[in-house]
């Protein structure tokens, strides 16, 4: 079934939402015609209902939104695109739209892991050039998999000394290559997690 451009005289709302923190940044229109701009260019692009005419987010600012995914809501009259925005998606400067902070670094410990998660598979899925992220996928699981090894020897290592701010170095390596490790795997933290509360249930 395809999409429902009936109901509000040829448009559909279209939520944006931050493909890598999760955080809704903004709220648009778009007709047919915008919706396959967006997908052919990957850069997000509504129908402006006040100027009657397209506008590619970012045209003016250069603050583009660019496309992961174009999700379809049940009723298919509603579209969630999840996006990674270049700068401030709002007009007033604002990180987003309902003036929220877009920054990974005011989210807590625990939710930063599920942040860098997603940093990594982006990369993976999107490359960037000179990412050392995309320089470890390019290398392939077994070169992968030999650098957790390394990593997890030089945090043994350096925990037979004193150092702690060494140590603490050696073991955010070990997780971040994990991580890696993980995405190349295809799986998702989650459910190491899942395995973990398992046992602890035991």
């Amino acid at each position: 079934m395809g999409l429902d451009f009936t109901k509000q005289g040829g448009l559909i709302p279209a939520i944006i939402q931050d493909a890598v923190t999760r955080r809704v940044l903004m709220l648009g229109y778009m007709n047919e015609e915008s919706l396959k701009l967006t997908r052919d260019r990957g850069l997000v692009t509504f129908w402006s209902r006040s100027r009657e005419k397209l506008w590619t987010k970012g045209e003016t600012s250069g603050n583009y939104l660019q496309v992961r995914e174009i999700i379809e809501d049940c009723d298919h009259d509603t579209l969630l695109i999840k996006a990674v925005p270049t700068g401030p998606v709002c007009h007033t400067g604002s990180d987003t739209c309902f003036s929220e902070a877009n920054d990974p670094e005011q989210v807590s410990s625990s939710e930063f892991l599920f942040y860098l998660e997603e940093v990594i598979h982006d990369r993976r899925d999107f490359p960037q050039e000179g990412s050392y992220t995309n320089h470890l996928f390019s290398r392939g699981l077994n070169k992968i998999a030999q650098k957790v090894g390394e990593e997890a020897v030089e945090l043994i290592i350096e925990s037979k000394d004193d150092n702690k701010n060494l140590f603490l170095g050696e073991a955010a390596d070990l997780m971040y290559h994990f991580l890696v490790l993980l995405a190349q795997k295809d799986v998702q933290l989650s459910e190491v997690i899942e395995v973990l509360k398992g046992r602890h249930s035991r």
